[in-house]
């Protein structure tokens, strides 16, 4: 979606809440498959590049943050159904910290663009992957090394141990990533022929 200093309108606010409800949805939809030392196994990663490439840089942040500060209402919109205050402290927020700056990011890199093709979006969507990747896995590291308890078996984390739970979730991570860049130009041009319309019409 263009991104202009325009006010948000109804409709912007409409994307915002439909994908933070995503989220939702994204962060329990495997609920069956046991986490991997802390880590869910989610499918928020996906609706979070989504945001990104979709709705641009503000408005894919901002229905990031939207998402956050529902599940620290105490809403139970995180992995595993959990929500509130507490989730600060455990070990997988870090993820849910970065969904913001992931797609912050990915749309700034659309934005910036000259070209709304598929490598464009599979450059930016990677770019996310890696920053949420990166950032999610020190965040569980240091939680794990400051305040959290060791999984049930583990007496030390180390940073290493760590991103090897990561391998787990990477390669559906990344065969989602892929699947992120194919569909969203085609969605992006609807997107943005929708804005358009309402734009033409108030005017």
């Amino acid at each position: 979606m263009k991104q202009t200093k325009r006010k948000l309108t109804a409709l912007d606010m409409t994307y915002a809440a439909m994908f933070a409800a995503l989220m939702a949805v994204g962060a329990n939809i495997a609920q069956f498959i046991p986490p991997i030392g802390g880590v869910p196994i989610t499918l928020q990663t996906f609706v979070a590049l989504l945001a990104g490439t979709l709705l641009g840089s503000r408005l894919g942040a901002i229905s990031m943050t939207v998402y956050m500060l529902v599940g620290l209402a105490g809403i139970p919109v995180f992995a595993n159904f959990t929500g509130g205050l507490s989730t600060l402290v455990s070990t997988s927020f870090g993820f849910v910290l970065t969904f913001i700056l992931l797609a912050y990011v990915e749309g700034k890199i659309i934005e910036k663009s000259k070209t709304r093709g598929f490598m464009i979006f599979l450059v930016a969507s990677v770019v996310g992957l890696m920053l949420n990747y990166f950032l999610g896995t020190t965040y569980m590291y240091y939680a794990y090394k400051l305040w959290a308890h060791s999984p049930e078996g583990v007496s030390i984390v180390t940073y290493k141990m760590a991103w090897g739970w990561m391998l787990v979730p990477l390669p559906k991570d990344v065969i989602l990533t892929i699947v992120a860049a194919v569909v969203s130009p085609r969605i992006y041009k609807v997107i943005n022929k929708v804005q358009a319309g309402k734009s033409k019409r108030i005017a």
